[in-house]
């Protein structure tokens, strides 16, 4: 069982502990709870801020579908979604984000929902990550990434790569090394069916007996972002398939250099876990807090890889925790 409190700040300590550091110790668990019950009243009290759609043109001539919840102060918060999803995945989260005071777009990566796809090109790595980095100059001076997955890893090949774009990092349950019997689990379930469903209650069907931990079915409504009809009657993923061959062979070549970029990273980071996750265990977490020793690292119990939507309350309150501790990073004039 992964350890679920030697990294997570504050500490989960029972009241009683607290108690044994004195005046002080009380002060700051009050401190806590009083911050903790602020936030909610803050989601639950501010209207939801409207979202809008944008396109981002990109050099190779193709475009990026954006949302975006605009700000009513300075940061920007930008959300990466995982291989194989859209940025439909963070509706919750970047909703309630956005109701606590920060501006958040995310957008679908290149092959990925209603962005555009590549036709005969190649996918390519450092192109995905030039992207993300062009998506972030939209979102204000150094906007904070929140990066699931393969969009967390992108996110450090631009921090490193490409002159730093976040002033902030939340990866999301995604080390520079990885589990490779959890990846090829994924791959395999999004190479399972690829003439697609006859029916969105079929496609529901697939999706429950994968995700059991949700505990239920979906309505075929909610599915609508995840499939498109090619226009054969077949309901298939909205990504291009072509990304399996591309982007999934021999993955693990990259690793030394997202090995060599969390050194360099020095910006605030959080690295949010599942704690039933077959993708980061803990040999993967403890080599990334070595490489990265300012970085923070907190445990969702009960979710696996897919944190956000396993239990998206708790993801999103250590998101939001994050965020209202950083600094005010003002632009330079």
């Amino acid at each position: 069982m992964r350890d679920r409190t030697s990294h997570a700040e504050p500490p989960a300590y029972p009241a009683k502990k607290w108690a044994a550091h004195g005046e002080l110790g009380l002060a700051l668990l009050i401190s806590l709870h009083c911050r903790n019950i602020l936030y909610r009243m803050v989601a639950l009290l501010t209207p939801p801020r409207e979202s809008f759609e944008e396109r981002l043109d990109r050099p190779d001539r193709l475009s990026l579908s954006l949302t975006r919840w605009p700000s009513s102060r300075g940061r920007g918060v930008v959300f990466a979604h995982g291989f194989g999803q859209t940025r439909h995945a963070w509706r919750a989260s970047a909703a309630a984000v956005a109701a606590n005071g920060f501006g958040c777009v995310a957008f679908d990566a290149r092959g990925h929902g209603a962005s555009d796809w590549r036709g005969a090109a190649p996918y390519d790595f450092e192109a995905m990550a030039a992207d993300l980095a062009a998506v972030a100059a939209t979102a204000g001076f150094r906007p904070v990434l929140v990066g699931a997955s393969m969009g967390g890893l992108l996110g450090i090949a631009a921090q490193a790569r490409l002159d730093s774009p976040f002033g902030a990092m939340v990866l999301v349950d995604v080390t520079p090394r990885w589990e490779t019997r959890g990846v090829e689990r994924i791959l395999g379930f999004m190479r399972a069916h690829p003439d697609g469903f006859a029916s969105r209650e079929e496609a529901v069907a697939v999706i429950a007996a994968y995700l059991p931990q949700r505990g239920g079915r979906r309505s075929p409504q909610r599915l609508d972002a995840l499939l498109v009809d090619r226009g054969d009657g077949r309901l298939r993923w909205h990504w291009d398939p072509r990304l399996l061959d591309d982007l999934t062979v021999d993955v693990e070549r990259h690793q030394p250099m997202l090995l060599d970029a969390v050194r360099r990273i020095e910006v605030p980071l959080l690295l949010v876990s599942g704690g039933r996750s077959d993708i980061v265990s803990d040999a993967t977490i403890a080599e990334f807090l070595a490489l990265a020793p300012h970085a923070r690292h907190v445990v969702v119990p009960d979710a696996t890889h897919m944190v956000a939507g396993d239990d998206n309350h708790a993801f999103t309150r250590h998101v939001l925790e994050f965020l209202h501790a950083l600094p005010t990073e003002d632009p330079p004039t």
